[in-house]
Order: C-alpha cells, then structure tokens, then sequence
C-alpha cells in the first residue's frame, strides 16, 4: 500500500478517538503536571503522477517514383514504378533474395516439385490476412492466376506464365476455358502448379505479380476502380493510404502483415518527380531521403562526385538491366534489316558511357544483363553488331541510301520524358547524322502516354530497358516471343520462338547456354531487331541514416532501415 493512503487511514482513526472522550462526563479536575503534547503523525510526502509517454513518432521514408505507376492491379503491371509499389502491396507466394535472387517462403511456407519436374505444390501460411480482414488462401491464389492469364483481363504479361503452365497459352488466347489451366487450389492452404515441361526457374516465377493472390470480391465490387484507395485491398506489408494521381503516393505499414515486427518504417512518401535535376534539388534541401528511381542526372555525375558531402552518399554498382532501342521492323525503312544493322554499327556505345553517362555502365552487344543464367558476352562470343562506322556505311548503301541518300524525313526516335533519355537519344541522333548522314525526328511522350504508343503502334525506334524478374535468360529471350506482350518490335520469327522455348525445356544447363546463344544470335545480329546499346549501374544518392539494400531484382521496403 502506498504511505499516501496509509496516511488518511491514521488521521480517520485519530479524529475517531478524540470524539469518544469528548462524549463523558468531565471528572473533578486533579493538579498534574501539563500532558505531554500528542505525538505528531508524519507529514503525507505527495508522490507525483507517472507522465503519459507521448507517442513515438512514426518512421517516415521519403522517395522519388519518378512517374505515375500505370496500375496497382497484380495482374496488369507491366512498368517498374508499378512493380514496386505493387510488391510493397501484396505478397508473392514466393520471394527471391536482393542480392542473389535466391528463392525463399512468402505465401508458401514451403513446396515439393514431382518426380518429372511439373508438378509443384505449395503449402500455404494460415497467418496471411487481406487488409479487411479476411483469411488469405490458395483460392485467392487459383483466382489471381488464371484472371491473370483470362484473355479478358488483357493482360501484357499474361505470355510469362501462359508458356509455361498447362492450359494456359490456350485459355489465354481464348481456345479453351479456365477449367483446363493447370492451377488448382486442393484446399484453403495447398495450391498446385501443373506445367507443360520442367522448369527449374518456377518458383522463381512463383515470386511475380502475374500469380499474386488477388482480392476476387474487391474486383468484382469496384471493377477497374478497385485499385483506388478506400476500394483496394492487399495483403502486404504496407497499405495504401493515398493515392493523388500524378503527384504522390503514400504508403503505410500493415499492422496485419504477417510479418509485420521486421517492416521498421511505418510510412512512405513518394512523390512523382519526372525531371531528375528537380529530385536531385530536393535531395540536397532535404526533401528526399533517396533519389530512387531517376538516379543523379546525368548532367550532374561530375559535380556530385566531387562533392565533399554527396560525394560520400554516392552508390554506384552494376545492376542486371539492359538499356536498348527496339525497331518496329514493318515500318519502312527500318523494316530493312541492313538499315538495321548500320544503325547499331553506328552507335559508339563507350563514347556514349564515357561522356554522357559517366557512370560505368557497360557496352551491351547482347540483351540477357549480365549476372543471369544465359548472359552471353557479345565480345567474346562475337555475338552482336560492335561500333564500326565504316561497316556501317556499307550496310546503308546496300540498303538503297548511299551516304544517306534518300533517306525518309519522317523516321522517329522516340523515348519517355526524362532528361538522361534526352541526353542519349540527341547523343546517339548525333552519331547517325556524322557517320551515316541521315537525321531522326526525336520526340518525347508521359511515361503512361509511352507505354500505350508501344502497345498500340510502336514508332520506327524506341528505347525501354529491361530488368530481370527472375535472373534467367528465359524471362529476357522471352520478351520477344511472337505473341509475347512486351514485344514491340512487331517481329515474329519462328525458328527465334523455337530455340527460347526448347531452352526452356532443357535440363542440361550447357545445352540450354548454347540455344539462348544462337536466339541472341538471331535477335541482336543476324536480323538485329534490337540494339542493345549499355548494361545498367545503379547511380544513387542515399542520406546516411537510411539503411537500404541495392537490389539485383525488385527494391522490397520492408527490409530498409532509418537509423537516425
């Protein structure tokens, strides 16, 4: 008990006896000496209140997504801004490590493969719940496939798992119904994957958006709005909190997820800052905490890497992304594949790395980047069409434009608005016009404006870069697969088509390296559909007191760190 109440139960109990005494008759009074003066009760000693502690602050990053993601709907992503805010979203069944790609439990705990290596089951969580509530389960899994791969959805990434799976490339081009697509959910918590051949890579194709589970009821409920906040429902370990179109884009951390005790920033701020110079400003006063996706401008490497203070917050390191320019080969007169041919040969990709990039990026003669299974070094190899103006010439007076002769006034160049893109597309505009004489109309659209003139009629060149999903040649050699939905070049080759899929097939991993040899042969060579031109490097600006990870795939949130 405490001396406060010990000391009102003392004074009650004098006041109590001093009343009684006073009641009785007073006797004769008796000379004495005085009484004693009563013992005095110790004074009460207050005891202050134990203060509230105020709440802890929560632990805000601040980062630039550089554009508006197109959708956060799992089964239409197809651009890097959506991925990211997508995989900060929802869970994957599987999961692959930052820096190796490796594979680990997500939504699957665990997961066996068949003697023959095509069937998969995986054994799902019981401790994965959907922001309103609800169990996640392989139900949700089973549908979030196969509307992926529904024709309906139109899906552009639909074509990774459709080759694959069984039943798939003929529900999705609408020869037969779902009931035939080798997903199956046994129970809540056991979901199967039939394939038509083994494929080793499959879970880490697991790992994607396209076979996220998806929220049926939320679809079905807000149609294409469900992915605005207030509809949206994910499983994540962050939530949307808001969405302002074109401007920003918060995220807050699932109290639900259930790993939520590892996720140690509580929200995310990103803005949509399409010009890298503004980010970088915004970097020094203090805005950001990162650049993120645009990088250091390419105008400003020199002066950052000189620095004293940004200098030190610098990271630059390779990363498995390939920057190349795609021709749609039926437009004349890059319908040629001479014309082709003396473009690249015309490129001076080390001068281009040397003097306007400046960030150690690497010549690229071939797609699949460096650091997957399948990369085949173009130089080595003698695979690829190497800088060679000469070459280049000859190949363009064969083609019927001698020394630029003829040469058609409406050719465009076109890439998505960004200065660094700019910068290439002039550099490398001005390399055609010196050693080939010919002159492109070089024009910029929005990032979403972009993606659609792709998808809808490409223009003669364009530029995208590719990154892995899965660090293996097959997710590179199968983006331009005839009826793949990243393929823009409007190319079709069937002995191309053959060689990636038998790729695919082969157990044995030389045999597999020599096919993916002979499809980079055909793509960046014999008909030079594409001209690889570097292989990325990450060229980032981080404060000190975040602590993030430089991932080979995918950037996961949930792993950073801010220690102030």
């Amino acid at each position: 008990m405490s001396a406060r109440w010990s000391g009102l139960l003392l004074g009650g109990l004098l006041v109590l006896l001093v009343g009684a005494c006073r009641a009785a008759p007073a006797p004769t009074p008796t000379p004495t000496r005085a009484p004693a003066p009563p013992a005095m009760l110790p004074t009460p000693t207050p005891v202050p209140p134990t203060p509230t502690p105020a709440p802890k602050a929560p632990t805000v990053l601040r980062a630039n997504l550089g554009t508006e993601p197109t959708t956060l709907d799992p089964a239409l992503v197809k651009d890097s801004p959506s991925v990211d805010v997508v995989r900060a979203l929802f869970v994957g069944i599987t999961n692959q490590t930052e820096d190796t790609g490796a594979v680990i439990p997500d939504l699957a705990e665990r997961w066996t493969v068949s003697a023959d290596g095509t069937g998969y089951t995986f054994t799902l969580r019981r401790d994965v719940k959907w922001t309103d509530g609800k169990s996640v389960t392989a139900r949700d899994a089973e549908y979030g496939g196969l509307r992926t791969l529904d024709p309906k959805t139109a899906s552009e990434y639909a074509y990774v798992p459709a080759g694959i799976i069984k039943g798939g490339e003929d529900f999705n081009r609408g020869k037969a119904d779902a009931s035939q697509v080798g997903i199956r959910a046994v129970d809540d918590w056991t979901i199967t994957y039939t394939l038509n051949y083994p494929a080793g890579f499959f879970p880490a194709l697991a790992s994607m958006w396209v076979l996220m589970p998806q929220p049926r009821w939320a679809i079905e409920q807000h149609k294409e709005k469900w992915i605005e906040p207030g509809n949206i429902v994910t499983n994540g370990p962050y939530l949307l909190r808001s969405w302002e179109h074109e401007k920003s884009l918060v995220l807050e951390k699932n109290p639900n997820y259930y790993d939520a005790p590892h996720v140690q920033i509580d929200r995310i701020e990103f803005v949509m800052v399409k010009e890298a110079s503004t980010a970088l400003a915004m970097y020094e006063a203090g805005q950001l905490d990162t650049l993120y996706n645009l990088g250091v401008p390419l105008g400003e490497i020199d002066r950052v890497k000189k620095d004293p203070v940004l200098s030190k917050e610098l990271y630059i390191a390779p990363r498995p992304i390939t920057y190349y320019y795609g021709f749609n080969v039926t437009k004349p007169p890059v319908d040629k594949a001479l014309v082709r041919k003396a473009l690249i040969a015309s490129i001076d990709r080390q001068g281009l790395i040397d003097n306007v990039l400046k960030g150690g990026q690497r010549p690229a003669l071939t797609f699949t980047a460096p650091g997957n299974f399948g990369f085949v070094d173009g130089e080595k190899e003698g695979i690829g069409i190497p800088f060679n103006p000469d070459q280049a010439k000859r190949w363009l007076a064969e083609a019927g434009y001698p020394n630029g002769r003829g040469w058609p006034s409406d050719v465009v160049l076109m890439y998505n608005t960004s200065e660094g893109h700019k910068r290439i597309a002039e550099a490398i505009s001005a390399m055609w016009k010196q050693h080939l004489n010919i002159d492109v109309k070089v024009v910029n659209q929005d990032w979403a404006v972009y993606l659609k003139t792709l998808s809808q009629d490409p223009p003669h060149i364009w530029r995208l870069g590719w990154g892995a999903d899965y660090l293996d040649a097959d997710n590179w050699m199968s983006v331009f697969l005839s009826d793949s939905g990243n393929n823009h070049t409007m190319w079709k080759n069937t002995r191309f088509d053959a060689l990636v899929k038998q790729a695919a097939r082969e157990q044995d991993p030389a045999k597999r390296l020599q096919l993916y040899k002979e499809a980079e042969r055909l793509l960046v060579q014999e008909d030079a559909v594409i001209a690889p031109i570097y292989f990325y490097t990450t060229v980032q600006l981080t404060k000190p007191y975040l602590k993030r990870t430089y991932s080979a795939l995918v950037e996961q949130f949930k792993n950073w760190r801010i220690e102030r």
